[in-house]
């Protein structure tokens, strides 16, 4: 059976529905083409373990990781830097997809030029027969017109890391797949519409839905913030009645200010321009619906909160996003050295039963595996040069490294003196390109982590960030000439992950 060069990516709050596409993937999967892998991202703070409710899945290659919560963004991201094929191709974890997909998914692959960086998917939405749609029904119906929705849309892996994958300060699935987007189109390739298609059923809402709706709207403020005023016509997206809910807004606050200092006339004036736009918000709602008693009286009541709800975040993101620069990302790979940073520095060590590990060091590393983000190490030991340990020794130091502290995707060792020349003794770059190059990683997307200059000097050297993690035994000019220096390895990785690095 055919292996297609991707993998499939479901983030999920643990919907009914995604053990329906899980077994649509399956069947898929018997006659057709199978991706490499299936990764399922919990993105739930707390719950039932997933791995167990889905066990009897019939996918060989499905994986089931947690992201700790923190919304879609975040849980994708978790996702595509575990994956280690070509291509990435994100599912939403509500929808269902043809019979055919995975086959029409791989001549979608197949149809994709160098220059394509992302292949969406059609989405459909199946709405009531017999009836006009609702204005929630209306409102997902919309996704099958959405650009870039990330129900269904395959990226290549590369330009994911070119970009630092979704931003997560988006913490709802709303304008987050617009965001990158942009960010992959305008760097990395174009974004072509395949030929396979999903359904996208309407999920059941209670009546209060569009009204919690409206908290996309700090969503929207850092969307201008980052691309622009334009930014809604580059996507596709409609214009909004952000001026209308801030002008509707404004009335009622002002009716209820004036009546409150006994300016009667004045305050009814503004009370009736207040009513006077929710009746027209409420018409324009009502008027493409089924218009029974129960669609009409949430339209009512929905209309009234709407304007003062949408525009408080409004004005919320504006304040949160106002200072927002342009999303970096985790890195791909940490490389770190050895002695001093992830176990204590015992000189020319040989004897694997000295080895310690530095406080904290487990506890960032499982932070960054979590995350996706692979981790390594690179460490001089010229002690093997200078002849008072061996080259066995030093593998039998590392190995209780990587029982302690592992696993770790790359190591690379420098056996040299300071004076032979090499290039890869730190501060040279050779080691830190070695690593990238082995795991094919842009050393730009690569961050060290060291206890001394020469770890900081050989990221640079190589086209990587260095971060500056002193101990008693880092020299004070070393500190001052960092470009980037943390009190602890927590911190460091606190700035990783954060893409502050």
């Amino acid at each position: 059976m055919d292996t297609l060069a991707t993998t499939v990516v479901i983030p999920t709050v643990g919907r009914p529905s995604l053990r329906l596409l899980l077994d649509a993937l399956a069947t898929a999967a018997v006659t057709g083409p199978a991706p490499q892998a299936v990764i399922v991202v919990d993105d739930r703070i707390d719950g039932d373990p997933l791995a167990q409710a889905l066990a009897d899945v019939a996918l060989a290659n499905l994986q089931v990781v947690g992201s700790g919560g923190g919304g879609p963004a975040k849980a994708r991201n978790v996702g595509w830097r575990l994956a280690r094929t070509e291509w990435v191709s994100f599912l939403d974890d509500d929808v269902v997809p043809d019979p055919d997909w995975l086959d029409r998914l791989g001549h979608d692959l197949q149809a994709a030029d160098a220059d394509t960086a992302g292949i969406a998917g059609r989405v459909r939405v199946p709405l009531p027969q017999g009836r006009r749609p609702t204005d929630w029904e209306r409102s997902t119906a919309g996704l099958a017109t959405a650009q870039w929705i990330t129900a269904d849309l395959t990226y290549r892996r590369s330009a994911l890391a070119a970009v630092g994958g979704f931003d997560e300060r988006f913490p709802r699935a709303f304008r987050e797949d617009a965001d990158l987007g942009l960010r992959v189109s305008r760097s990395q390739g174009k974004i072509t519409t395949g030929e396979r298609q999903v359904a996208h059923p309407v999920r059941p809402a209670d009546d209060w839905v569009s009204v919690r709706q409206q908290a996309g709207n700090a969503d929207d403020a850092l969307m201008r913030r980052l691309h622009g005023k334009a930014w809604r016509s580059r996507v596709g997206a409609p214009a909004g009645r952000r001026p209308r809910h801030v002008a509707v807004t404004v009335a009622a606050a002002a009716a209820v200010g004036l009546a409150l200092t006994g300016r009667r006339r004045a305050a009814a004036i503004a009370a009736v321009s207040w009513l006077g736009g929710v009746a027209e918000f409420a018409a324009a709602r009502i008027a493409p619906g089924p218009r029974d008693s129960d669609e009409v009286r949430r339209m009512l009541l929905t209309s009234v909160l709407i304007p003062p709800v949408a525009t408080w975040h409004t004005g919320k993101g504006l304040w949160i996003h106002r200072r927002a620069r342009p999303w970096r990302g985790a890195p791909d790979l940490v490389l770190f050295d050895r002695d001093g940073t992830l176990v204590h520095d015992v000189p020319y060590n040989g004897d694997a039963q000295l080895v310690t590990a530095v406080d904290g060091a487990n506890a960032a590393l499982d932070r960054l595996r979590s995350a996706g983000v692979r981790v390594g190490v690179i460490t001089n030991q010229s002690g093997v040069a200078a002849g008072r340990i061996s080259a066995d020794q030093v593998d039998a130091v590392n190995a209780q490294v990587d029982r302690l502290l592992g696993p770790f995707d790359v190591w690379q060792v420098c056996p040299h003196g300071r004076d032979d020349g090499c290039g890869c003794r730190k501060p040279a770059p050779g080691m830190v390109k070695a690593a990238c190059q082995q795991l094919d990683v842009t050393p730009a997307r690569c961050v060290v982590i060291g206890d001394i200059g020469s770890d900081v000097e050989a990221a640079e050297a190589a086209g990587a960030t260095g971060i500056l993690v002193p101990t008693a035994a880092t020299r004070q000019a070393e500190v001052a000439g960092a470009a980037s220096v943390a009190p602890d390895l927590e911190v460091a990785v606190d700035r990783v992950l954060a893409g502050r690095w």
